[in-house]
């Protein structure tokens, strides 16, 4: 990680709950700020545009446009930014999408935050190395 610098990250859930939990959890990490939420795919979308996050963590089922829909986009408009899918759907629909869409990880929201914790080091490292 960067001395000193934070990371970005926008949540895109169009769950509430979901969006403050991550932010409780995000907010304990000394390396990241949360610089937007989104409540469905298109806003998911406009501020990741605007705003040019280091990570998305991004819900697959949500309104207007799904996970798949906006990594879609997003992959080919800001192919830095790294994005975590995080859903309910199993691993195997995750690994799917991983390989045609360019996620950096797919996670069950039922594994929990531990899991979060490794896969959004994983994607900053590498956000990291892609950018010097």
């Amino acid at each position: 990680m960067n001395s000193g610098q934070h990371k970005h990250v926008l949540i895109a859930d169009d769950s509430d709950t979901v969006r403050q939990i991550l932010k409780r959890y995000l907010s304990t990490r000394g390396d990241v700020v949360v610089c937007g939420e989104a409540v469905n795919g298109r806003e998911a979308v406009q501020q990741a545009m605007t705003l040019n996050p280091d990570l998305i963590l991004l819900d697959l089922a949500m309104p207007e446009l799904n996970g798949a829909e906006v990594a879609s986009v997003l992959k080919a408009a800001i192919p830095e930014t790294r994005i975590i899918l995080f859903t309910m759907y199993s691993e195997n629909v995750g690994k799917y999408l991983t390989s045609a869409l360019g996620i950096d990880a797919v996670l069950a929201k039922p594994d929990g935050v531990t899991e979060l914790a490794a896969a959004i080091d994983s994607a900053l490292v590498r956000r990291s190395d892609s950018a010097e």
